[in-house]
């Protein structure tokens, strides 16, 4: 199971009842940040959730409102006594950007490794999850993210018997590992069934709706997505600033189908997104004007 939290939901600044955008994830004790904008740790606390366990950092993009509560958070980490290393995963110039907000946080018990975003898709495994960075359309480089738990087919106890494999490597087996015992060789394909489907989360801001977001977002359990405007007569101001309206972003998840659109990202001059949720559910049914601190578990199919 994947638990996510939508820890904020606003666009270009931090309002006393709004937090920027940034989600969190948790995978077996594993958590991930996406984006991390001014007030983001006051905002976990505030959803109860823990930033210690916080092992990678995918940002989208180096506009102040996605990164400029990161010396702070990392800070709080190191008070924290973490010392295990940290993943972050950004555009091209990562490590420069973040090296230059660590004038002010210059010493951290902990390392921190970087991944660069160069081409217009890249995959990323780590610490249990499959993260696709795939490139939108913003103003400058920026990046979507899939996070994606991948889970393996059923094991077949029978095949394992037949072929007189040892009860003490079926463990193993069933999480994918070789096993090489003198000249034998046992691998995860002789005794797992096909993969099974897995839970995917899709997450997508600040961008023009472009085809790209569909292909990820289709199927996925959750996709959450860029609402700068609710307000019809903004569709000129959405394209010269590379955003999306309530409309487009529901016109994506028409085409792509997930289970659920979490709209995010509003205006700061959004104050009531709940008045333009009938207009958008006419397009997507499965839309949630989203608010801080949403959260939500989720499954695998039973099978």
């Amino acid at each position: 199971m994947l638990d996510v939290c939508l820890l904020g939901t606003g666009g270009m600044m931090p309002l006393p009842y709004r937090y920027l955008t940034s989600l969190m994830t948790r995978l077996c004790g594993s958590q991930l940040l996406i984006d991390c904008g001014e007030g983001t740790q006051i905002a976990m606390k505030k959803a109860k959730w823990s930033l210690n366990p916080i092992d990678i950092i995918c940002i989208t993009h180096y506009h102040a409102d996605h990164i400029s509560g990161l010396p702070g958070l990392l800070l709080g980490m190191g008070n924290a006594q973490r010392t295990e290393p940290l993943l972050m995963i950004g555009p091209k110039g990562l490590e420069r950007v973040v090296n230059s907000l660590r004038v002010i946080a210059p010493e951290l018990p902990f390392e921190i490794q970087f991944i660069e975003l160069t081409q217009p898709t890249q995959l990323i495994a780590y610490k249990g999850y499959s993260i696709t960075a795939f490139k939108l359309q913003h103003r400058i480089p920026c990046y979507g993210y899939q996070i994606e738990v991948k889970r393996s087919g059923k094991f077949d106890v029978q095949r394992a018997q037949a072929l007189q494999i040892p009860l003490s490597y079926w463990n193993k087996l069933q999480k994918g590992e070789t096993i090489v015992e003198g000249e034998k060789t046992y691998t995860p394909e002789m005794v797992l069934g096909k993969p099974r489907k897995s839970i995917r989360v899709v997450y997508a801001t600040d961008t023009r709706p472009i085809s790209s977001i569909v292909s990820y977002a289709t199927d996925a359990d959750l996709f959450v997505c860029e609402g700068m405007y609710g307000e019809k007569d903004k569709l000129d101001k959405a394209k010269e600033y590379k955003h999306m309206t309530f409309y487009e972003a529901a016109v994506l998840a028409k085409q792509a189908q997930p289970k659920q659109l979490w709209l995010t990202h509003y205006s700061p001059s959004l104050a009531y997104p709940e008045e333009y949720e009938q207009d958008v559910k006419e397009i997507f049914p499965h839309t949630v004007m989203s608010k801080d601190g949403q959260s939500v578990t989720l499954m695998f199919d039973e099978e």
